[in-house]
């Protein structure tokens, strides 16, 4: 398995699963199909298939180009809003990419119809999970089309139970700003501490900080730790479900020094 990174528009990302021994790939969101096609040409594999995270254009709206440069291409997706959608999934639907296992999860919240893809396959080698605009690295999407509830059952219920080697691929580069709110909520983490210290040094060299894994998003980013006494005590409430809504409404507002 084979993960490519493609930087598009302001801060998206765009990716490319690679199958090493088949040499298929598909695109993930490829919102700028021409950057797409020469990666693959570069990479010398066969695009077959796109995956859709949601319906939002800066994710979708690549794929009606997409499916007119490449022939037989299968679009993915679990929103009716998702252009030139050939194959609507739900949770827990699986295909294949060649021989590397993909997985549906339906995360509903930031969208209606969003899709995470969980990937496996390769003797010994770490699964990824392509979390569009749900998870991101240390906080989590904005709720346009959901509850605190559903987001709840996203991160902690669903992609909170992945393995933790789990390589996660988000959307967007929202690192700094989100590891910023994440120590405004545990100011003495020094977990948090640590990893904003990494994501400014990275992007202060024009370096992703992109993948992080599942376990290590347990243990700084705040919406995944909606559980924990010390997130609990900042957000003044108990119950998870409404430290999840407290913490995305102060998160809406927040503005990193």
């Amino acid at each position: 398995m084979c993960v490519k990174l493609l930087p598009a528009l302001k801060d998206n990302y765009m990716y490319l699963l690679i199958d090493e021994e088949t040499k298929e790939c598909a695109a993930v969101d490829p919102v700028e199909p021409e950057k797409v096609v020469k990666a693959v040409e570069e990479e010398k594999v066969k695009l077959t298939s796109v995956l859709t995270t949601h319906h939002h254009w800066d994710h979708a709206g690549g794929n009606e180009k997409l499916a007119e440069m490449v022939e037989k291409l299968t679009v993915y997706g679990g929103d009716d809003r998702i252009g030139a959608l050939t194959n609507k999934v739900t949770h827990g639907d699986a295909f294949q990419i060649g021989k590397l296992q993909v997985k549906c999860m339906f995360t509903p919240c930031h969208t209606k119809g969003h899709i995470c893809y969980f990937i496996t396959g390769g003797s010994g080698e770490d699964p990824a999970v392509f979390t569009g605009d749900t998870l991101f690295m240390g906080g989590c999407g904005r709720f346009f089309e959901g509850s605190p509830q559903e987001m709840y059952k996203a991160l902690v219920e669903i992609l909170g139970t992945l393995p933790g080697n789990t390589k996660v691929y988000c959307g967007h580069e929202y690192t700094v700003s989100n590891l910023k709110y994440a120590l405004h909520v545990e100011p003495d983490s020094a977990d948090v501490k640590n990893k904003l210290e990494w994501a400014e040094k990275q992007r202060s060299i024009q370096k992703p900080t992109i993948p992080s894994t599942i376990q290590e998003e347990k243990q700084h980013n705040p919406f995944m730790r909606v559980r924990e006494t010390a997130v609990q005590k900042h957000a003044g409430e108990e119950d998870p479900v409404q430290v999840m809504g407290i913490l995305r409404e102060e998160k809406n507002n927040f503005i990193p020094k």
